[in-house]
């Protein structure tokens, strides 16, 4: 498995929509170790992002 479709599967895990057919495969091929690797980095992306997306704003009314 590479590292793109960890990268989807933890995506979709994210947005929390999956077939159930789709949803076996992953989980018959997936690795626990590098899907965990990925969501962890994919959440601190997102929390970075809000975080700045926060900043901006606030340093935008000042």
């Amino acid at each position: 498995m590479n590292v793109l479709h960890c990268v989807q599967i933890v995506l979709w895990s994210f947005f929390g929509v999956r077939k159930g057919a789709d949803h076996a495969i992953d989980v018959q091929r997936a690795r626990p170790l590098p899907l965990l690797l990925v969501a962890i980095g994919l959440a601190a992306l997102f929390v970075a992002g809000l975080v700045t997306l926060a900043g901006l704003a606030v340093s935008g009314l000042s």
